[in-house]
Protein backbone atom coordinates (compact mmCIF):
# COMPACT_ATOMS: atom_id res chain seq x y z
CA UNK A 1 0.00 0.00 0.00
CA UNK A 2 1.02 3.63 -0.41
CA UNK A 3 2.64 5.17 2.65
CA UNK A 4 0.13 7.49 4.39
CA UNK A 5 2.80 9.97 5.50
CA UNK A 6 5.01 12.35 3.52
CA UNK A 7 8.35 14.06 4.04
CA UNK A 8 6.46 16.86 5.79
CA UNK A 9 5.63 14.41 8.56
CA UNK A 10 9.22 13.42 9.26
CA UNK A 11 10.69 14.61 12.55
CA UNK A 12 13.20 17.47 12.18
CA UNK A 13 16.16 15.18 12.76
CA UNK A 14 14.81 12.55 10.36
CA UNK A 15 14.57 14.73 7.27
CA UNK A 16 17.45 12.90 5.59
CA UNK A 17 15.19 9.83 5.56
CA UNK A 18 13.22 11.62 2.84
CA UNK A 19 15.82 10.42 0.35
CA UNK A 20 14.85 6.79 0.97
CA UNK A 21 13.01 5.10 -1.91
CA UNK A 22 9.92 3.80 -0.11
CA UNK A 23 8.91 1.72 -3.14
CA UNK A 24 11.55 -0.76 -1.91
CA UNK A 25 9.31 -1.57 1.03
CA UNK A 26 5.86 -3.12 1.28
CA UNK A 27 3.75 -1.55 4.06
CA UNK A 28 0.76 -3.31 5.65
CA UNK A 29 -1.42 -1.70 8.32
CA UNK A 30 -3.04 -4.20 10.69
CA UNK A 31 -6.29 -2.87 12.16
CA UNK A 32 -8.19 -5.95 13.28
CA UNK A 33 -7.29 -9.00 15.29
CA UNK A 34 -8.34 -11.47 12.59
CA UNK A 35 -5.90 -9.98 10.08
CA UNK A 36 -3.61 -12.86 9.07
CA UNK A 37 -0.59 -10.58 9.51
CA UNK A 38 -1.38 -9.86 13.16
CA UNK A 39 0.11 -13.13 14.41
CA UNK A 40 3.51 -12.86 12.64
CA UNK A 41 3.75 -9.15 13.50
CA UNK A 42 2.96 -9.81 17.15
CA UNK A 43 5.45 -12.69 17.33
CA UNK A 44 8.23 -10.47 15.99
CA UNK A 45 7.52 -7.82 18.60
CA UNK A 46 7.15 -10.39 21.36
CA UNK A 47 10.50 -11.98 20.53
CA UNK A 48 12.17 -8.60 20.97
CA UNK A 49 10.26 -7.05 23.85
CA UNK A 50 8.55 -9.96 25.63
CA UNK A 51 11.66 -11.33 27.38
CA UNK A 52 12.25 -7.84 28.85
CA UNK A 53 8.66 -7.59 30.15
CA UNK A 54 8.06 -4.68 27.76
CA UNK A 55 5.24 -6.26 25.73
CA UNK A 56 1.57 -6.77 26.54
CA UNK A 57 0.04 -10.25 26.24
CA UNK A 58 -1.60 -11.06 22.89
CA UNK A 59 -5.12 -10.89 24.34
CA UNK A 60 -4.56 -7.32 25.58
CA UNK A 61 -3.60 -6.10 22.12
CA UNK A 62 -6.46 -8.02 20.53
CA UNK A 63 -8.86 -6.09 22.77
CA UNK A 64 -7.17 -2.81 21.84
CA UNK A 65 -8.38 -3.15 18.24
CA UNK A 66 -11.97 -2.44 19.35
CA UNK A 67 -11.89 -0.04 22.32
CA UNK A 68 -14.45 2.49 21.03
CA UNK A 69 -14.38 5.52 18.72
CA UNK A 70 -12.14 7.63 20.93
CA UNK A 71 -9.23 5.21 20.46
CA UNK A 72 -7.55 3.82 17.34
CA UNK A 73 -4.96 1.04 17.56
CA UNK A 74 -2.93 -0.42 14.72
CA UNK A 75 0.23 -2.33 13.88
CA UNK A 76 2.43 -1.45 10.93
CA UNK A 77 4.41 -4.23 9.25
CA UNK A 78 7.06 -3.43 6.65
CA UNK A 79 8.70 -6.03 4.41
CA UNK A 80 11.38 -5.85 1.74
CA UNK A 81 11.63 -8.61 -0.83
CA UNK A 82 9.29 -10.69 1.30
CA UNK A 83 11.52 -10.39 4.38
CA UNK A 84 10.61 -8.53 7.57
CA UNK A 85 12.12 -5.04 7.64
CA UNK A 86 10.26 -3.32 10.50
CA UNK A 87 7.19 -3.56 12.70
CA UNK A 88 5.62 -1.18 15.17
CA UNK A 89 2.35 -0.57 17.04
CA UNK A 90 0.70 2.51 18.48
CA UNK A 91 -2.61 3.83 19.78
CA UNK A 92 -4.10 7.18 18.81
CA UNK A 93 -6.54 8.64 21.34
CA UNK A 94 -8.58 11.80 21.58
CA UNK A 95 -8.08 13.76 24.77
CA UNK A 96 -11.11 13.81 27.05
CA UNK A 97 -12.04 17.32 25.93
CA UNK A 98 -11.77 16.28 22.25
CA UNK A 99 -9.40 19.16 21.53
CA UNK A 100 -6.37 17.18 20.41
CA UNK A 101 -5.08 13.69 19.69
CA UNK A 102 -2.29 11.85 21.49
CA UNK A 103 -0.50 8.86 19.98
CA UNK A 104 1.02 6.39 22.43
CA UNK A 105 4.14 4.97 20.78
CA UNK A 106 4.21 1.41 22.09
CA UNK A 107 6.89 -0.63 20.30
CA UNK A 108 9.09 -0.01 17.28
CA UNK A 109 11.48 -2.58 15.82
CA UNK A 110 13.65 -2.14 12.73
CA UNK A 111 15.48 -5.31 11.73
CA UNK A 112 19.27 -5.12 11.23
CA UNK A 113 19.34 -5.23 7.40
CA UNK A 114 17.06 -2.15 7.27
CA UNK A 115 18.90 -0.10 9.87
CA UNK A 116 20.78 3.04 8.83
CA UNK A 117 18.72 3.23 5.64
CA UNK A 118 16.34 5.95 6.81
CA UNK A 119 13.48 3.51 7.41
CA UNK A 120 13.55 4.19 11.16
CA UNK A 121 12.67 7.82 10.51
CA UNK A 122 9.61 6.82 8.51
CA UNK A 123 8.58 4.37 11.22
CA UNK A 124 8.71 7.24 13.74
CA UNK A 125 6.47 9.30 11.44
CA UNK A 126 3.86 6.61 10.68
CA UNK A 127 1.86 7.20 13.90
CA UNK A 128 0.93 10.64 12.58
CA UNK A 129 -1.29 8.93 10.01
CA UNK A 130 -3.01 7.04 12.83
CA UNK A 131 -3.61 10.36 14.58
CA UNK A 132 -5.29 11.76 11.47
CA UNK A 133 -7.43 8.64 11.15
CA UNK A 134 -8.49 9.06 14.79
CA UNK A 135 -9.44 12.68 14.15
CA UNK A 136 -11.53 11.65 11.14
CA UNK A 137 -13.32 8.88 13.05
CA UNK A 138 -14.22 11.38 15.78
CA UNK A 139 -15.32 14.12 13.35
CA UNK A 140 -12.66 16.37 14.88
CA UNK A 141 -10.86 19.23 13.16
CA UNK A 142 -8.04 18.13 10.89
CA UNK A 143 -6.07 21.05 12.32
CA UNK A 144 -6.26 19.72 15.89
CA UNK A 145 -2.85 19.41 17.60
CA UNK A 146 -1.09 16.04 17.39
CA UNK A 147 1.35 14.83 20.03
CA UNK A 148 3.40 11.65 19.84
CA UNK A 149 4.11 10.29 23.32
CA UNK A 150 6.62 7.60 24.30
CA UNK A 151 7.48 6.07 27.66
CA UNK A 152 11.21 5.52 28.02
CA UNK A 153 13.17 3.89 30.81
CA UNK A 154 15.82 5.87 32.63
CA UNK A 155 19.40 5.14 31.46
CA UNK A 156 21.24 2.44 33.39
CA UNK A 157 24.92 1.53 33.15
CA UNK A 158 24.22 -2.20 32.92
CA UNK A 159 21.80 -1.71 30.01
CA UNK A 160 23.42 0.47 27.31
CA UNK A 161 20.53 -0.13 24.89
CA UNK A 162 18.40 2.28 26.92
CA UNK A 163 20.78 5.15 26.22
CA UNK A 164 21.00 4.17 22.55
CA UNK A 165 17.20 4.45 22.22
CA UNK A 166 17.17 7.83 23.95
CA UNK A 167 19.95 9.09 21.68
CA UNK A 168 18.03 7.98 18.58
CA UNK A 169 14.91 9.87 19.62
CA UNK A 170 16.97 12.89 20.61
CA UNK A 171 18.62 13.01 17.19
CA UNK A 172 15.16 12.79 15.61
CA UNK A 173 14.01 15.88 17.51
CA UNK A 174 11.94 14.45 20.35
CA UNK A 175 12.05 16.16 23.75
CA UNK A 176 11.12 14.93 27.22
CA UNK A 177 9.06 16.45 29.98
CA UNK A 178 11.49 17.55 32.67
CA UNK A 179 11.45 14.50 35.00
CA UNK A 180 12.35 16.73 37.93
CA UNK A 181 8.90 18.32 37.59
CA UNK A 182 6.80 15.55 36.01
CA UNK A 183 7.37 12.28 37.83
CA UNK A 184 5.59 9.83 35.56
CA UNK A 185 4.86 6.22 36.51
CA UNK A 186 3.72 3.36 34.30
CA UNK A 187 1.09 1.01 35.74
CA UNK A 188 2.22 -2.38 37.00
CA UNK A 189 2.01 -4.77 34.03
CA UNK A 190 2.46 -7.94 36.08
CA UNK A 191 -0.41 -10.48 36.17
CA UNK A 192 -3.03 -9.70 38.87
CA UNK A 193 -2.20 -12.86 40.80
CA UNK A 194 1.46 -11.83 40.98
CA UNK A 195 0.52 -8.31 42.07
CA UNK A 196 -1.65 -9.70 44.86
CA UNK A 197 0.98 -12.20 45.97
CA UNK A 198 3.63 -9.50 46.30
CA UNK A 199 1.70 -6.98 48.35
CA UNK A 200 0.04 -4.86 45.66
CA UNK A 201 0.90 -2.91 42.50
CA UNK A 202 4.36 -1.46 41.95
CA UNK A 203 4.19 1.27 39.29
CA UNK A 204 7.49 1.88 37.48
CA UNK A 205 9.15 5.26 37.01
CA UNK A 206 9.53 6.22 33.34
CA UNK A 207 10.47 9.29 31.34
CA UNK A 208 7.98 10.82 28.91
CA UNK A 209 9.25 11.73 25.45
CA UNK A 210 7.13 13.89 23.18
CA UNK A 211 7.02 15.16 19.67
CA UNK A 212 4.46 17.92 19.32
CA UNK A 213 4.01 17.70 15.57
CA UNK A 214 4.88 20.96 13.79
CA UNK A 215 5.51 22.55 17.20
CA UNK A 216 8.92 21.02 17.70
CA UNK A 217 10.54 24.41 18.25
CA UNK A 218 8.50 24.94 21.42
CA UNK A 219 10.55 23.78 24.40
CA UNK A 220 8.01 24.48 27.13
CA UNK A 221 4.70 22.78 27.90
CA UNK A 222 2.00 23.96 30.29
CA UNK A 223 1.00 21.85 33.27
CA UNK A 224 -2.55 21.60 31.92
CA UNK A 225 -1.35 19.98 28.68
CA UNK A 226 0.97 17.62 30.55
CA UNK A 227 -2.01 16.43 32.59
CA UNK A 228 -4.08 15.93 29.42
CA UNK A 229 -1.31 13.88 27.82
CA UNK A 230 -0.80 11.60 30.80
CA UNK A 231 -4.53 11.33 31.49
CA UNK A 232 -5.08 10.20 27.90
CA UNK A 233 -2.29 7.64 28.15
CA UNK A 234 -3.81 6.21 31.32
CA UNK A 235 -7.17 6.04 29.52
CA UNK A 236 -5.51 3.88 26.84
CA UNK A 237 -4.29 1.54 29.56
CA UNK A 238 -7.44 1.56 31.68
CA UNK A 239 -9.33 -1.40 30.08
CA UNK A 240 -6.50 -3.85 30.83
CA UNK A 241 -6.10 -2.99 34.52
CA UNK A 242 -8.17 -3.47 37.64
CA UNK A 243 -9.42 -0.21 39.11
CA UNK A 244 -7.65 -1.01 42.38
CA UNK A 245 -4.28 -1.26 40.59
CA UNK A 246 -4.79 2.10 38.85
CA UNK A 247 -5.70 3.71 42.17
CA UNK A 248 -2.07 3.59 43.33
CA UNK A 249 -0.96 7.07 44.54
CA UNK A 250 1.97 7.12 42.08
CA UNK A 251 -0.54 7.12 39.20
CA UNK A 252 -2.45 10.14 40.49
CA UNK A 253 -2.21 13.39 38.55
CA UNK A 254 -2.65 15.38 41.76
CA UNK A 255 1.10 15.66 42.26
CA UNK A 256 1.68 17.10 38.77
CA UNK A 257 2.53 20.80 38.34
CA UNK A 258 -0.48 23.16 38.32
CA UNK A 259 -2.21 24.00 35.04
CA UNK A 260 -0.39 27.31 34.52
CA UNK A 261 3.07 25.95 35.36
CA UNK A 262 5.64 26.05 32.56
CA UNK A 263 7.42 22.71 32.27
CA UNK A 264 10.67 22.61 30.25
CA UNK A 265 10.96 20.11 27.41
CA UNK A 266 14.56 18.97 27.64
CA UNK A 267 16.78 16.67 25.53
CA UNK A 268 15.99 12.98 26.17
CA UNK A 269 19.52 12.19 27.34
CA UNK A 270 19.65 15.07 29.83
CA UNK A 271 19.80 13.79 33.41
Amino acid sequence: MQWPVTTRDLAPGDLKAGALDLTRFDLALIRRRDDPLFEPAYVRLWEEFGPRDEMEPREVLEQRFHPGPRFFYEMALVRAGGEFAAVRDHTAAMTRDGAQVVVHLSHNLVFPPARRTGLAGWMRALPIAAARECLTRNAASAAAPITLLAEMEYPREDDPTRLVRLQAYERAGFRKLDPQLVKYFQPDFRPPEVIDATGGPRPLAFQLLVRRVHREEEHVILGAEARRLVGTLYDVYRPQFRASDLAHPALSLDHYPPDAAMIPLVPPTQC
